[in-house]
């Protein structure tokens, strides 16, 4: 998949390819003037979902402190399934509105159109 930006409920997205790192991600999404940039679970390591590493929280800290919302894009269930923090933080942070993990980017576009209501 290719980076591209979507624009959806008066915002934009930066849809992120499949390789790249969070910080080219995140000057990319400034070029663009995106607000919310969207990784595909492809992209993230297994210790993305071992929230003893710290990945997860480190990564996603950056984006919040520039104000740019973050979305989680694919199949989560194999690592949710062995990890009950893992499924803790995902549904703390999916009752937010800067995290969200979503299955595909039409979930996405419903869950940002929810926000924007």
């Amino acid at each position: 998949m290719n980076q591209h930006t979507l624009d959806r409920h008066g915002l934009r997205i930066l849809v992120c390819a499949s390789t790249g790192s969070a910080l080219s991600s995140m000057s990319a999404a400034w070029e663009h003037n995106a607000t919310w940039v969207a990784f595909p679970v492809s992209r993230l390591a297994d210790g993305f979902f071992q929230l003893s590493t710290r990945i997860a929280g480190d990564v996603i800290q950056k984006f919040v402190n520039h104000s740019l919302g973050i979305a989680i894009v694919g199949d989560i269930s194999a690592w949710l399934a062995g990890s009950k923090p893992l499924q803790d933080f995902v549904y703390e942070a999916n009752r937010g509105n800067t995290v969200l993990f979503v299955g595909d980017l039409d979930e996405l576009d419903r869950r940002l159109g929810a926000l924007a209501r």
